[in-house]
């Protein structure tokens, strides 16, 4: 795949910038041994967690719902914020190969996320400070799953489709962004980052 410089990459953050232990949550919020499944798939996946990263549902409300389910042991709210937004760390390659993104293109992100998590993020990691723009989904009510939201970049930034491409793990991603005509590459590792004139030579 051939990329052409001046490109806008909307680079995704989960498993692309950092990587995400939602387990490490499950573990230390569970109320027995063997409930981390059922946690996992109560709040980090599923229509609740897809409510929260679209603006739907509070902060408040999210915590709550999480300290007071019988899946969950006895703790505080300020436990589970703590738990939920310490599951991140760096993913190897990745501060070198954003510098290298810099180079010829802009770099925005574009993630799929929630207040508590992206408020982390932004804190932990300076390499996220430095980006050009962000879209996330918790303030324009928009997930990636729906072409909507590419349309809302485009329209919002007055940028033409064939100037963006995409860079995020998700298959359902980038089948989204490509059906209004915006390019994106499958994300595996920085290593294996392809796309010739991606990184200059």
């Amino acid at each position: 795949m051939f990329v052409s410089p001046n490109k806008v990459i909307l680079l995704d953050i989960g498993n692309v910038i950092v990587d995400v232990d939602f387990g490490a949550f499950c573990t230390t919020v569970a109320a027995r041994s063997g409930d981390e499944k059922a946690v996992f798939e109560k709040f980090c996946v599923g229509d609740f967690k897809g409510r929260f990263d679209s603006g739907d549902v509070s902060i408040t409300t999210f915590l709550q719902n999480i300290a007071h389910d019988p899946l969950v042991r006895t703790i505080s709210i300020q436990e589970v914020k703590k738990a939920w937004q310490n599951i991140f760390s760096l993913k190897e390659g990745a501060r070198e190969g954003i510098a290298r993104l810099k180079r010829n293109h802009r770099v925005w992100v574009m993630s799929d996320t929630d207040p508590l998590h992206f408020a982390a993020l932004l804190n932990r990691f300076p390499v996220l400070r430095a980006m050009d723009r962000f879209y996330l989904s918790f303030e324009h009510g928009f997930l990636k799953s729906s072409p909507e939201a590419f349309v809302h970049v485009m329209e919002s930034s007055g940028i033409e489709p064939d100037d963006f491409l995409l860079i995020d793990d998700k298959p359902d991603n980038c089948f989204s962004c490509k059906s209004v005509g915006v390019d994106s590459i499958l994300f595996t590792s920085w290593n294996n980052l392809p796309g010739k004139g991606l990184f200059p030579g």
